[in-house]
């Protein structure tokens, strides 16, 4: 079914961001808040780099600015609430969807069967210390990397520990110092937790769902980013999903060839959304901006995260920050937190030049002290 009505791309954007949560009036606080962001957005991924601040932290706090970081490890370690997996990216989610992460799992295991079966002595030997001591981190296994020197060359254990736990024979109890911490997935699993394997028909349910869910509209390459799957399957779904009336397809001007899905009530709400401009400085690897086509269709934003470029081929900086304001992205702020001085500084702020004005500038710079203060900087210099 096609929705006769036409949505214009301002109210996309509207659907969009009140599904990421990301328009005034999110009254979200303490950790049942925090909790309920991860459930609506569905992830929240989890990156090394800490230039600013780690993209889990950065993600919760711009949804959240009482967030504080331990809440994270209660909802993991605590309160079993969240476990560490893959989306489409290393993430945290809900534990209610851990059945999902079970397909990926055993097509996981059936992909690497022979290295398996050829390394099945140091997968049993590194599986056996962890069931008779208890959780280990990588750096309790001692053995010495195999081969030449180089940043690739993990040591047979790790090799071993990452197969256990993508293959869903362990799982992260925690972190400790960022470090993971392996147990049996037995011993870390809450009791009761559904571990039925879905079905390709109820997997591709749940992402269009956790789509709908999260980002209120979607087109099905959306649903479907950094995945291999079956486009007549997933098609059925999607026509199953209309024909229950869950889903229904709309056009939306300026994007004749694409079909978009959403909901009545998301299309209802439209006129109680309301913007009021809030400014947001986005983490690199926020689930608004994370599929850069989406984000560049969708709100004509060109964004590239240029750490992984040359030097000599960066335009914007190492790691610049998206801002948003209220439905546009009106600057880039490539900034460094500091700690060991207490200084955040903003090496460079690319405006847009509708937005150089000292209103904006002022909401701009209140903005980035809020950010330096989660970073725990006390002073932004360079703005």
């Amino acid at each position: 079914m096609i929705i006769s009505n036409s949505l214009l791309l301002s109210e996309v954007r509207k659907i969009i961001l009140s599904n990421q949560l990301l328009i005034s009036g999110n009254n979200y606080s303490s950790k049942s808040g925090i909790y309920r962001i991860i459930e609506k957005l569905g992830y929240i991924q989890i990156d090394t780099i800490s230039v600013v601040e780690r993209s889990h932290h950065h993600i919760l706090w711009s949804r959240m600015p009482s967030y504080q970081k331990s809440i994270l490890d209660e909802l993991l370690e605590k309160d079993k609430l969240i476990f560490e997996y893959w989306s489409h990216a290393a993430s945290y989610l809900p534990m209610n969807d851990f059945r999902f992460s079970l397909l990926r799992k055993r097509n996981y295991s059936n992909k690497y069967k022979d290295w398996k079966i050829s390394n099945r002595k140091i997968i049993g030997y590194v599986y056996d210390r962890i069931r008779s001591e208890g959780p280990l981190q990588s750096k309790d296994f001692d053995d010495k990397k195999s081969g030449t020197s180089g940043w690739w060359n993990w040591k047979p254990s790790k090799d071993a520990l990452d197969f256990l736990f993508h293959s869903g024979e362990l799982m992260i109890a925690k972190r400790s110092g960022f470090q993971k911490v392996y147990d049996l997935t037995e011993r870390v699993l809450p009791e009761n937790t559904d571990i039925s394997i879905p079905s390709v028909n109820e997997f591709y349910r749940h992402l269009a769902d956790k789509n709908l869910k999260s980002f209120g509209i979607f087109r099905e390459k959306e649903v479907m980013y950094q995945r291999s799957y079956d486009k007549a399957e997933f098609k059925k779904v999607l026509n199953q999903l209309t024909e229950e009336k869950i889903i229904a397809g709309v056009k939306v001007k300026g994007f004749k060839d694409d079909i978009f899905y959403t909901s009545e009530s998301n299309i209802e709400a439209l006129a109680n959304i309301k913007l009021n401009n809030p400014i947001h400085i986005l983490s690199p690897f926020d689930n608004l901006i994370i599929q850069r086509k989406r984000i560049k269709d969708l709100f004509d934003f060109d964004y590239q995260l240029e750490c992984y470029l040359p030097q000599n081929k960066r335009k914007f900086g190492y790691f610049c920050l998206p801002v948003l304001c209220g439905s546009r992205f009106i600057a880039r702020n490539d900034a460094k937190a500091s700690r060991a001085d207490n200084i955040f500084l903003v090496k460079n702020m690319f405006q847009d030049k509708d937005f150089k004005n000292s209103a904006y500038s002022k909401k701009l710079f209140k903005k980035t002290a809020q950010l330096a203060n989660f970073t725990s900087c006390a002073e932004v210099k360079g703005m």
